[in-house]
């Protein structure tokens, strides 16, 4: 599975087996966090074996099996949550194309248990991301529809519309989909509103688009 197969084949999941994820796997995904950690100055990590980043509130009411999960973290700058959004996104594709499931936990997690288990702690964490084997491999959400979250001067060419496609299929917070995307030539711009999660929501919006539409065709502008 590619990357684009896995923006449609990746649907939350809150419930996981006790399957332990191969090592072969885990050194895979350690190498991409390193990836991003080098190219976006994070502090990203993975842990395995235990549910401690995950709240007491989550674990009673929503999930079940959280065993293992990265942490989302970095130096506190002003774009620290578009980066780990974006960067996050991309270990939840790539972990799909593993054959793994994922939830992105946002406010539901502990603080406190996600610094114990990392090897050092810097800047801010802002959310955990489950991963592991679901006891389902989810279900699609209700969605919106693409005029109601793009725009575009004259025709839009094809990379727009598969663009467009594809942030339709991002994982946001309570769904909501807050997005507007905008292009004219080759320019694109995207926003978000949705109010604390906004960052987050951007960067997931801004890999998902940029899967779609393909980076080579557009350029982000503000």
């Amino acid at each position: 599975m590619t990357i684009k197969e896995a923006v449609r084949a990746r649907h939350m999941v809150r419930k996981f087996t006790d399957q332990p994820i191969p090592g072969d796997s885990v050194r895979l995904l350690e190498k991409r966090i390193e990836e991003n950690n080098r190219n976006y100055n994070l502090n990203l990590s993975l842990v395995t074996g235990n549910g401690e980043g995950l709240s007491k509130i989550a674990k009673l009411l929503l999930a079940k099996g959280v065993n293992n999960y990265f942490i989302l973290a970095g130096e506190d700058t002003p774009d620290l949550d578009e980066k780990l959004g974006y960067c996050g996104c991309d270990l939840i594709l790539y972990a799909q194309t593993l054959g793994l499931n994922t939830w992105w936990v946002g406010g539901m997690f502990s603080r406190k248990g996600a610094e114990k288990n990392m090897d050092k702690i810097a800047g801010r964490i802002n959310g955990i991301i489950a991963v592991g084997y679901g006891a389902t491999q989810g279900v699609p959400h209700k969605s919106k529809s693409a005029d109601e979250i793009s725009q575009y001067k004259g025709t839009a060419p094809q990379w727009f519309k598969d663009g467009v496609d594809a942030l339709l299929c991002a994982p946001t917070a309570l769904n909501k989909q807050a997005y507007m995307v905008k292009g004219e030539g080759r320019k694109v711009s995207l926003t978000c509103t949705n109010g604390h999660f906004a960052g987050i929501d951007l960067g997931i919006g801004k890999y998902h688009f940029e899967i779609g539409a393909g980076k080579e065709n557009f350029q982000w502008v503000q």
